[in-house]
């Protein structure tokens, strides 16, 4: 079944990738088989959910970073925004322009510091006002019941009262999430619009919160399928296709996920398959066309992530491929191992 399902991977992902990573690539798969821990449960036990971490971009802090369990979203330094017209799929990718600020200098002052992360979240604060829709969802918005949470939030269930649709409302808290991060969260989903990627209508700043209106997907998320039951070699192919067919989109636009995990990548009871949650995601330009953020979910990390070396988009293949050993083990490798043990 292994040799199966690893076969069918490679496969798919040789559609789009180099023999160099694919190798890579596989020699993590076979490690990961061979050195995970015993999974001793069931398919529908539940394992405890792995923690995403957000680290500054400073080059220079990197090496020594060792995250702990868990860790509150943080505005990443120098995340370009783009607030012009949609971006027409297959384009190069957008003209990002260049951030607005960088890092206090050394010796500078700690209140001065704090000023400009001050004067950086109200700037902040000011464009989401001009990102958002006027008033409030309670009244275009009826029947509301919570879905589901996480670490930026609540999801919910609402209908449009003037169609009858059915919607997500995914609410982000402010006080853990910068609103540069919601703002780049809201611009991306706008912009990028793909048959595998969940569509995005419109947002709301309510009081400290902002609800994203997204469509709703009524076959819930992959995690949900991997946690209940294997799953066919033909159904996890079809997967991997759909997610790669996004990725693609997202990377020829120069965005990278950087959080693919079975979490995110939601179903629809059509057969459909949608990447969501960008909060964590980077936007590429020309002249930063690489990262080095500790940013992500630990397990689901490619090596170069974890390492705080450059990367680019290829990072978002490695976590597909991660999620390839979700379908047919049921759990990422080394998921009930501590951050402590993951990280170097």
């Amino acid at each position: 079944m292994i040799r199966q399902v690893c076969a069918m991977v490679c496969t798919v992902f040789s559609v789009v990738y180099s023999g160099y990573y694919l190798t890579q690539l596989t020699r993590h798969l076979t490690r990961g088989w061979r050195q995970a821990s015993p999974l001793g449960s069931t398919a529908g036990s539940a394992a405890p959910p792995a923690a995403s971490v957000i680290e500054e971009e400073a080059e220079e802090e990197q090496r020594n970073i060792k995250p702990p369990a868990a860790v509150p979203p943080q505005p990443e330094h120098a995340e370009p925004l783009k607030t012009g017209s949609a971006i027409q799929p297959g384009a190069a990718g957008p003209a990002w322009p260049a951030a607005a600020s960088s890092p206090p200098a050394a010796g500078t002052s700690c209140s001065s510091a704090a000023q400009q992360l001050e004067m950086r979240e109200e700037q902040g604060l000011k464009t989401l006002r001009h990102v958002v829709s006027v008033g409030g969802p309670e009244k275009k918005y009826t029947g509301w019941r919570r879905i589901g949470s996480g670490g930026f939030g609540s999801v919910y269930k609402a209908f449009n009262a003037a169609t009858g649709q059915a919607v997500a409302v995914k609410q982000l808290n402010l006080q853990h999430q910068g609103c540069e991060e919601v703002v780049k969260e809201i611009l991306v989903m706008r912009e990028l619009r793909n048959p595998n990627i969940v569509t995005y209508f419109e947002s709301y700043l309510v009081n400290e919160a902002v609800l994203l209106v997204l469509e709703y997907m009524d076959g819930g998320s992959l995690a949900d399928v991997v946690s209940l039951r294997r799953m066919a070699v033909g159904h996890m192919a079809t997967v991997c296709r759909e997610c790669l067919q996004g990725l693609a989109f997202l990377h020829a636009n120069q965005v990278i996920h950087r959080d693919i995990k079975s979490d995110n990548i939601l179903l629809g009871r059509d057969g459909s398959v949608k990447l969501a949650d960008f909060g964590l995601c980077a936007l590429l330009s020309p002249e930063q066309s690489k990262r080095r953020s500790m940013v992500g979910t630990t397990c689901w990390m490619a090596p170069e992530v974890v390492r705080g070396e450059p990367y680019g988009p290829k990072v978002d293949t490695w976590s597909l491929g991660i999620v390839g050993i979700e379908m047919a083990k049921g759990e990422a490798p080394y998921l009930r191992e501590t951050s402590d043990r993951l990280l170097p």
